[in-house]
């Protein structure tokens, strides 16, 4: 068995599988969202990331190809072939994959292999990006993959940054809703315990909060919550099936800077939500595919 690294990784980004990225631009600019331009992978698939200023981002992900997808799929391409088999069990939306930053994707694959979580071979890639001024770059990337047979629909893996983004992406961190970052996912699975060690590899944590209705992951700068189906309900107001034993992103909650802004944004775009506690719930829709909290830093 391969130890944790020295300290736990960052939550670097979520890969949201949405059926079309015109769809999902549209509904997330709706939502106060500021959106990236769109990029193609060289492997199929396209996306248009929000990145925030806590430098964790999403990843809206949609199919440009079915053919290239396919192609890459069957080369071995495991984020592909996690992405086709999320979508034919799942359908075209939901939170897919967690990716946390790592300085070693290396090291990360062979503490997967040596602990027996390895999804498969890694992956190094390019994709461009175009900023709001027009100005491109380029980022590379070398990702590590770590999956669960008892949890086919979800997996993880860790981004090494070959050739990063550019530093100062402050126009597309500035969001008209207020949100500033990621403060937590929520995961449902009927028995949180049984997943600790599988989701703590891949965050280098081997700490966990207990709490009513589940466990805590802290990543070095959010909190991975493995939580029963009951908490899902009581957090977050949303209903699922006790039945699937695996895991299953359900929530992204965001820190915004203030509440009352977000409110007012959402309002005026006519956009449905509640209220809980000190919490505005924007629950699945088109686009979006997960549910959206937005809560003030505590």
């Amino acid at each position: 068995m391969i130890a944790h690294s020295a300290k736990p990784h960052p939550l670097d980004h979520v890969v949201l599988p949405v059926v079309d990225i015109e769809l999902a631009r549209e509904r997330l600019g709706k939502l106060g969202f500021t959106v990236a331009a769109d990029a193609r992978h060289p492997f199929g698939t396209e996306n248009a990331c929000v990145f925030f200023a806590d430098k964790t981002y999403i990843e809206p992900l949609g199919v440009a190809s079915v053919e290239e997808s396919e192609a890459a799929a069957r080369q071995g391409n495991v984020f592909i072939a996690r992405n086709r088999a999320f979508r034919f069990r799942c359908g075209e939306e939901g939170l897919s994959a967690l990716a946390f930053l790592t300085e070693d994707a290396g090291l990360d694959h062979r503490r997967f292999v040596g602990n027996g979580a390895s999804a498969g071979e890694m992956l190094q890639f390019s994709r461009p990006l175009r900023m709001p001024d027009g100005s491109e770059s380029v980022g590379s990337f070398k990702l590590a993959f770590s999956g669960d047979l008892r949890a086919p629909d979800f997996f993880l893996f860790t981004c090494q940054r070959i050739n990063a983004f550019p530093a100062d992406r402050g126009t597309l961190e500035t969001h008209a809703n207020g949100v500033t970052g990621i403060a937590e996912i929520a995961v449902c699975t009927p028995d949180p315990a049984a997943f600790a060690a599988f989701v703590g590899l891949a965050v280098g944590q081997t700490a966990v909060e207990k709490t009513g209705f589940g466990i805590k992951i802290a990543a070095s700068n959010a909190k991975i919550s493995l939580m029963t189906p009951e908490g899902l309900e009581a957090y977050f107001e949303l209903v699922v099936s006790a039945a699937d034993r695996g895991l299953r992103g359900q929530a992204i909650l965001f820190s915004v800077a203030d509440l009352a802004v977000t409110e007012a944004h959402l309002a005026a775009n006519g956009v449905t939500y509640t209220r809980k506690n000190n919490r505005i719930l924007v629950k699945p829709t088109p686009g979006q595919g997960v549910l959206f909290a937005f809560e003030e830093p505590r």
